[in-house]
């Protein structure tokens, strides 16, 4: 056994108790819900842009694109757009490493992997930003609601030819909205890879965590995925990256497609 089998070995062994630990797992909790009150996960960056994500799910995404290594990733939601620099800036690293294992010269201005964000209201100064970073040539948006059919046709049209897909739902967080996000955009994610649905954390906070919103118990991203997956047998939660993070806004949202 190598020496790096030995370590992951190590690690997976305290990844299965500290999953088992319930202390461990209400303090975890706790931190999500206080920390949540005064916007914790709004105080992170990538590269410039608030990215507004806790930083353990940050790591999670880096870990999931390394490992499946898309070619185009779909996210709902851009907000400030810190996601869509994070992982196109992801995948200028796959084109460069490509590129060093193959001897081959990289134009960084050139790629064939994409970023593709979708939002109902991308804000002309967020916009503004994303298209003057040195990571917009890998970015594309979309504006209008995610669930609108002239948007799912624009996606299923920008999506034809990539061969490795990887997909994040984080725009609406309501039951149907979701639900309708994953009818739309799961069946885009190749087998090996993921779609990230976040913010299923919200089934497990407080009722009235969210008086102003229409989501809450009951009403959330985790109910929606746990109806989705009742008809569709080739994607499984992946509990392992929950276990290993603690801290994450997407508890049994991490959905591996596996046939």
């Amino acid at each position: 056994m190598s020496c790096y089998d030995s370590f992951k070995r190590e690690c997976a062994h305290f990844i299965n108790s500290q999953a088992a630990d319930n202390n461990l797992k209400d303090a975890s909790k706790n931190f999500i819900n206080y920390s949540f009150v005064y916007k914790y996960p709004y105080n992170f960056e990538h590269m410039g842009r608030p990215i507004i994500q806790y930083p353990q799910d940050m790591v999670a995404m880096q870990e999931l694109i390394w490992q499946t290594k898309p070619d185009l990733i779909i996210e709902t939601g851009i907000a400030h757009g810190g996601s869509l620099i994070m992982n196109a800036s992801m995948l200028a690293l796959l084109d460069m490493c490509e590129a060093i294992e193959s001897e081959t010269t990289l134009d960084p201005r050139q790629s064939r992997r994409k970023v593709l964000g979708i939002d109902i209201d991308i804000r002309s100064h967020n916009r503004e930003a994303i298209e003057l970073h040195p990571m917009a040539s890998r970015i594309q948006m979309i504006e209008g609601s995610s669930i609108e059919p002239e948007v799912i046709d624009q996606v299923l049209r920008v999506a034809a030819g990539y061969e490795c897909v990887l997909v994040c739902l984080d725009s609406m967080h309501t039951h149907d909205h979701v639900l309708a996000e994953l009818n739309a955009y799961a069946p885009l994610v190749t087998p090996g890879s993921y779609c990230v649905v976040f913010d299923t954390i919200i089934e497990d906070m407080p009722e009235n965590m969210f008086p102003d919103r229409p989501w809450g118990v009951g009403n959330s991203p985790k109910t929606a995925v746990w109806e989705y997956l009742n008809d569709h047998p080739e994607f499984e939660i992946d509990k392992s990256i929950q276990s290993k993070l603690l801290i994450t806004v997407a508890p049994e949202g991490f959905l591996k497609r596996t046939k």
